[in-house]
């Protein structure tokens, strides 16, 4: 069990325990009861719901989870994958749900740049950050989690560039998970007109096996012109349960590139939405999962054409081996005004065993009649040729196995700017591959 202390379920008194430990402005404790007062009056999603009919969260017990108290007292921190090689320009870490340090360069500080705890920058800086928080990109009242993190979140990043302000290192954060802990961070990047940067963000748990839960949130804000890379990888323990609603508003001229891995927790259920929001915004969203053992990992996406002349591109790419699963639901919806749209989602599913199983549920909502939209998905068994000619040059067999799902991965790869974050990605993934 995790050596974090927590207040008895989510319920009233434990509330409002929390709220009053927190040293934050009058205007974000009324947005945190309006979002807990929702909490409240939600069921835990229902199996006939469309969105839930594939995953099955009988067995998760929201009850046997509670605030954070008091933070994890000599926990060993797990590696940092993304931040292996890199020259960063700013680091923030958080344990269960709390504070472990930030820094920030001197040099992006002194141009106006926030980065670190989401809490301590939010009840520093509470005038220029206000109007974003009350913007709520992440709708607190889609379901019973989204409404959980709007009112508890505690832990998390946050990055604003002001207008024009160029960051040409990457920046990285850390949430770690002790086995039966809870994560409820909130992740919120801003980046004014103009403004350029790259942040990688990554969860992972301490153990391997450690259990716990994960209730979170992120929010894209990309003003016009700007241009955000985003990396974000899930590594929990595999028995922790992982919901997250993540979402991101791309304005006018905008460039957003956002890859996310997923290879951790018992299970994960995320919504992933980007929103065009002005003529000329380009999004492009790269997925990585990887399964085993009785994982299940369900993941909705939603490209959301807003304004004319808008591009986006989604790749989704799964490898999966043992009795695991995944689910994939993407939507692509084109508003009326959304003229000469440009977009793509593609999934592809890569099987090493027999027993696992790949649900691909691609969708098309066209309001516009000037657009170009398109989809495709691919399910396969990994080619026995190609493992036996692997063999004949001398690799073992799960060295043959593991360099085909390096390449079946390798298109995402390659669109990761940065090569040491890509080998990251490709370590961490072979290092789960097992002979089939």
């Amino acid at each position: 069990m995790s050596n974090t202390l927590l207040a008895a379920g989510f319920a009233q008194e434990a509330f409002d325990s929390f709220l009053a430990s927190r040293n934050e402005p009058g205007w974000l404790l009324d947005l945190r009861r309006a979002a807990w007062a929702r909490f409240c009056e939600l069921g835990m999603p229902a199996r006939n719901d469309e969105e839930w009919v594939r995953t099955d969260i009988r067995l998760f017990k929201l009850d046997r989870f509670g605030f954070p108290a008091v933070p994890p007292i000599g926990s060993d921190m797990p590696r940092a994958l993304l931040a292996e090689g890199v020259e960063l320009g700013g680091s923030a870490v958080t344990s269960d749900s709390h504070v472990v340090g930030s820094q920030l360069a001197e040099k992006w500080a002194a141009k106006g740049v926030l980065f670190g705890d989401i809490a301590t920058l939010v009840a520093e800086h509470g005038d220029v950050l206000r109007p974003f928080f009350e913007r709520n990109v992440v709708n607190p009242n889609h379901d019973k989690f989204s409404a959980l993190n709007a009112a508890a979140w505690a832990g998390g990043a946050l990055l604003y560039v002001p207008r024009r302000v160029t960051i040409d290192e990457p920046l990285h954060a850390l949430s770690a998970l002790s086995d039966g802990g809870v994560d409820l961070n909130k992740t919120l990047v801003i980046l004014e007109e103009g403004a350029d940067a790259t942040l990688l963000s990554e969860t992972a748990s301490i153990s391997e096996n450690g259990g716990g839960f994960h209730c979170g949130s992120i929010e894209l804000i990309v003003e016009p012109s700007a241009k955000l890379r985003y990396v974000n990888l899930q590594n929990w323990g595999n028995q922790v349960w992982h919901f997250a609603h993540q979402k991101a508003h791309i304005a006018s001229r905008a460039r957003l590139q956002w890859t996310i891995g997923a290879l951790g927790s018992r299970l994960a259920k995320v919504n992933q939405h980007v929103a065009l929001t002005g003529e000329d915004a380009e999004a492009q969203v790269n997925g990585v999962m990887f399964t085993q053992g009785r994982q299940h990992l369900s993941y909705n996406t939603h490209q959301h054409h807003m304004a004319a002349h808008c591009r986006s591109d989604l790749l989704y790419k799964a490898a999966l081996q043992d009795d695991s699963r995944t689910v994939w639901r993407g939507m692509i919806k084109v508003d009326k005004p959304a003229q000469r749209t440009d977009a793509y989602q593609r999934n592809d599913n890569l099987m090493l065993s027999r027993t696992a199983r790949a649900d691909s549920i691609p969708g098309l909502e066209i309001e516009a009649d000037d657009v170009r939209c398109t989809h495709g998905s691919t399910s396969g068994r990994v080619d026995e040729q190609q493992v036996f000619y692997a063999m004949t040059r001398g690799y073992t067999r799960q060295e043959a196995v593991r360099m085909i799902v390096e390449g079946f991965f390798q298109q995402v790869f390659d669109r990761i700017p940065i090569e040491s974050v890509s080998e990251a990605l490709g370590e961490a993934i072979g290092q789960r591959v097992r002979d089939i």
